[in-house]
């Protein structure tokens, strides 16, 4: 299976995306969410049937788009959303800070669940909002300490589910007292839904707009970016299930579709309708490697621990044998590039998070080169 998915080392070194071209060429990345995979085919036809008949103009978005989402959520997780509340932004990340520009006031608290995506803590203040933090409680969300949050009433609330860095995906109870909360306080609910198609074996993802009541106080944002690996491609939605929150992407500028990527569109509609299979098979391949890591980590660093993740291809690794130090010790002594875990939050202290999205190979190569640094 690996070598229908996963590019070999020669190959990945000439990509020229971030990940790539960060570090110097001894280095190992495993940092950046991005995955060592290879296009999936009908996504590399329709870029490449674009591209042979120049096809590079503004992007058209909808209705197309809208109909292969529509699609595509309704028969993965029974959710009938209508293609009509979709709206196409340039990123996930754009179409938060956009809502929260929307709902925020100068210096509103905005509450969030650290460790969590670094640039949450980004977002908030470019939108003029500020941190509030409520950090999650084993890797859980915290709901007691959510509804002491929300009792003071801040401007909105960014949920991450399927949660990064963690990989926890939250269970349709929880969501659903979280909606309870959201809608007895009147808390606006972001649910950054990136993850969703990289929900593993195991466990089940619940849209949020499909539990009672989220329609009033929710808007969820998705994106082909991470399971098919299409972030430079730059095309994501925002889904409203009501004319109360369809009324926040109203207010958005009004060239907000215009300043989508055109590629990213026509991949989007080629992952949605035509890359199921091949999703299929990856989530399948990234099951093994969360086995293979889980067996790795086990036999050759017995002193660091994970929770292995019920989603994503990242694996959130306590350190707290090594020390605040472990990210640096790995990067210079055993030259593999890993996420920093205080960049997720005062909780990531102690944790770095690496990335398996690559091939067994690699994988194995980059444990043996940090128990290595270790032993140093």
């Amino acid at each position: 299976m690996d070598p229908l998915l996963f590019a070999p080392i020669e190959t990945l070194r000439q990509r020229q995306s971030a990940k790539w071209r960060t570090h110097p060429s001894d280095v190992l990345p495993l940092p950046v969410a991005e995955m060592d995979v290879d296009l999936a085919p009908p996504i590399q036809a329709a870029l490449r049937a674009a591209v042979e008949r120049s096809d590079t103009g503004y992007p058209a978005p909808m209705p197309a788009m809208a109909l292969a989402l529509a699609g595509f959520a309704g028969e993965r997780w029974g959710w009938e959303l209508d293609p009509s509340s979709v709206t196409a932004v340039t990123d996930v990340g754009v179409g938060v800070v956009e809502l929260l520009r929307v709902l925020v006031r100068p210096g509103d608290p905005v509450v969030i669940c650290p460790p969590v995506y670094p640039p949450f803590f980004d977002w908030v203040p470019e939108a003029g909002g500020r941190v509030h933090e409520v950090p999650l409680a084993e890797g859980r969300l915290d709901l007691p300490g959510l509804e002491r949050a929300f009792a003071t009433h801040p401007a909105a609330f960014l949920l991450c589910n399927p949660h990064n860095p963690v990989g926890r995906v939250h269970t349709r109870e929880e969501l659903t007292e979280l909606v309870r909360l959201a809608t007895a306080y009147n808390v606006p609910i972001l649910s950054d839904e990136i993850h969703a198609p990289l929900v593993l074996p195991g466990a089940t993802f619940t849209p949020l707009l499909t539990v009672p009541g989220a329609a009033a106080v929710a808007v969820s944002l998705v994106s082909t970016s991470k399971a098919w690996n299409l972030a430079g491609l730059k095309c994501a939605t925002i889904v409203t299930a009501s004319p109360k929150m369809a009324a926040l992407t109203d207010r958005l500028p009004p060239d907000t579709p215009w300043r989508i990527g055109h590629f990213g569109v026509l991949a989007s509609v080629a992952a949605y309708t035509e890359g199921v299979p091949w999703l299929d098979q990856l989530l399948a391949t990234l099951d093994e490697r969360r086995s293979l890591l889980g067996r790795l980590l086990a036999e050759r660093l017995p002193t660091l621990s994970w929770q292995p993740p019920e989603a994503t291809f990242l694996a959130w690794i306590d350190c707290s044998s090594i020390g605040a130090g472990a990210r640096d010790l790995f990067f210079e002594k055993g030259r593999v590039a890993l996420e920093p875990g205080p960049l997720f939050g005062a909780a990531g202290r102690d944790h770095v998070r690496l990335n398996f999205g690559t091939s067994a190979e690699i994988l194995e190569a980059a444990i043996d080169r940090m128990a290595k640094a270790i032993d140093s």
